[in-house]
């Protein structure tokens, strides 16, 4: 059996079987599509990650156009004289509306010009780029405080520890965003509020809810990792006069670190997965964008096809990291 699975024809036929599975699936997905009398329309997907906005520039009074003056080619001036005075508008040649003469009611349309802006899936994804990096960072932090006081000999800390890590673990992410939006961050507003400060906006709330659920699963996989290690590190440690911190930090953490790397990782790509739930509380990362669109564009397939494929491109670089520090860890 050894000698078939390291012949070359073991290898050439199961690649084989692995394309034919993937071809016959798409193929599935495709003709279910058809049997369904669906429209492709893949070219109206671009406008929705970067788009031009029109933007329109329009008279604050009512009367004539008393002058049009050419500025060079990109804009000209447009001065109106009403009642309430004039007032002069720049408007680009091309977006021009008006002539020399023309009666104008306030609010009338003098000219127009676009603006280059990112579209509406790419604003959602940067904003799950960026709760999730947030959260990430915090979740160490939290998680590796916490980790360290679950297996600390002190009662207090060790049982604070306990306690955040069960509660945390026990409840659903949904729950919690729950309760630190609706809850926590309405209380914490409200005093803000009448102490005269500014309040908190609702993102943070949601990176707050993200950051406390991925330290509580950090926190485990810290310990896991740091009790691994042989407590013969710890004594060897003590033994060359090295403080319990300074034994913890340059002997026990640097070995754990590679232990818990994977696992660490896999919670991590859970917690990308898991901002799509922020949608909730009218955070617009990257599955409410979606959903916002496939609403006005009537394009289900194709955007929730994308958005699969966005969440894949991120979770695929944070694997493909992963991997890569892993084999630097080793050398």
């Amino acid at each position: 059996m050894s000698r078939l699975q390291h012949s070359p024809n073991y290898y050439r036929i199961w690649k084989a079987v692995y394309f034919i599975i993937i071809i016959a699936s798409m193929l599935g997905i495709y003709h279910a599509a058809q049997k369904a009398d669906y429209i492709w329309r893949w070219y109206r997907v671009p406008q929705y990650f970067w788009t031009k906005e029109k933007i329109d520039i329009r008279a604050e009074i009512s009367g004539t156009v008393a002058s049009i003056e050419s500025s060079g080619d990109k804009t000209r001036i447009v001065t109106v004289t009403g009642d309430d005075g004039s007032e002069t508008y720049t408007v680009p040649t091309a977006g021009l509306k008006v002539a020399k003469g023309d009666f104008i009611f306030s609010g009338d349309v003098l000219g127009d010009y676009r603006v280059s802006r990112p579209g509406i899936l790419l604003q959602g994804l940067w904003m799950t780029i960026k709760v999730s990096i947030i959260g990430i960072i915090f979740g160490i932090l939290i998680g590796l405080v916490s980790g360290l006081a679950r297996i600390s000999d002190n009662p207090c800390f060790k049982w604070l520890a306990i306690t955040y890590i069960e509660l945390i673990r026990g409840s659903p992410l949904l729950v919690q965003i729950f309760l630190w939006y609706f809850v926590f961050g309405t209380l914490i507003n409200k005093m803000l509020t009448l102490r005269g400060l500014p309040e908190i906006p609702g993102l943070w709330f949601g990176v707050a809810s993200l950051a406390i659920f991925a330290g509580a699963y950090v926190a485990e996989i810290v310990r896991a990792g740091i009790q691994s290690i042989h407590r013969g590190q710890m004594e060897a440690a003590k033994s060359l006069g090295m403080t319990p911190f300074q034994s913890m930090r340059h002997i026990v953490l640097p070995q754990a670190f590679r232990r818990i790397l994977p696992p660490l990782a896999g919670q991590f790509i859970s917690l990308i997965k898991d901002s799509s739930l922020l949608g909730i509380i009218a955070i617009r990362e990257l599955t409410k964008a979606t959903r916002e669109v496939v609403t006005t564009s009537l394009q289900p397939y194709e955007l929730w096809f994308v958005c699969a494929l966005l969440y894949l491109a991120i979770t695929f670089s944070l694997s493909a990291l992963t991997q890569y520090m892993e084999r630097k860890l080793v050398q």
